[in-house]
């Protein structure tokens, strides 16, 4: 089947995915390459695949080829990809584990993304998006993580309340903190939440507040600060190290 019209109520529907409004009320986003279909495919989230025309696939799932109009209507790259999928949002578990990862107010998609991708490499269980992040569908952030997303838990909730939970069952909340911290190397864990904060501002006060112990990563007097991404996916890795 050839779908030729951008008129099409399929193509309509579609094209609305690109508003997260419309995402959170479907609850199904897009991806587009071939990697991010197969990831999807693999995690049997794919709801429905488009295929540009006179390309040839090979996936084991029903697909509708459509126009280059069409594809470059739903697609938000610069060169037009020969597949987009649609994908349905999977709902969070509830069972958190016992290394988390929550961010207050990261706002650049390339830095959500990469996050995400650390975490999965450094066994993170659990992602909190504070209530302010970028949106998780946002396409740079799905692009920026390389499919990772569908390998880990990742919900969206407000941090101070996630953090009363946490110290509940005996977490240990840590922050970053140079001036008030502990080397991230000398530190031992059983069960972690981590707090990573906004681009520019950091972690707000009042969450700082909430924590037990603040770390720093040792670095020489040349540089002032890391970008969060880098300084998460080190901060990751050391504590991934630690974790018994």
């Amino acid at each position: 089947m050839l779908i030729t019209s951008l008129d099409n109520l399929k193509v309509k529907k579609y094209v609305k995915l690109k508003n997260k409004k419309y995402r959170d009320i479907e609850k199904m986003y897009l991806v587009e390459t071939n990697h991010l279909v197969e990831e999807a495919l693999n995690h049997q989230v794919l709801v429905d695949l488009l295929v540009l025309e006179n390309e040839q696939v090979s996936y084991n799932f029903n697909y509708t080829y459509v126009t280059k109009e069409i594809m470059k209507k739903l697609s938000s790259l610069e060169t037009i990809p020969k597949v987009i999928g649609v994908v349905k949002m999977l709902e969070p578990s509830n069972n958190l584990g016992n290394s988390i990862l929550l961010l207050d107010d990261i706002q650049d998609p390339g830095n959500l993304g990469t996050i995400i991708r650390s975490s999965v490499a450094f066994n993170v269980s659990t992602i909190v998006l504070g209530l302010n992040c970028v949106d998780l569908y946002n396409e740079k952030v799905i692009r920026s993580t390389q499919g990772m997303l569908f390998k880990i838990n990742i919900m969206r909730a407000d941090l101070k309340e996630i953090i009363a939970n946490l110290k509940k069952d005996n977490y240990l909340i840590l922050g970053t903190n140079v001036k008030d911290g502990v080397d991230v190397k000398n530190i031992k864990v059983n069960k972690y939440a981590l707090i990573m904060g906004n681009e520019g501002k950091g972690v707000k006060e009042e969450l700082l507040t909430l924590c037990d112990k603040n770390l720093y990563i040792k670095m020489n007097n040349n540089c002032e600060s890391l970008n969060v991404s880098v300084a998460t996916s080190i901060l990751l890795y050391e504590l991934n190290g630690e974790l018994r």
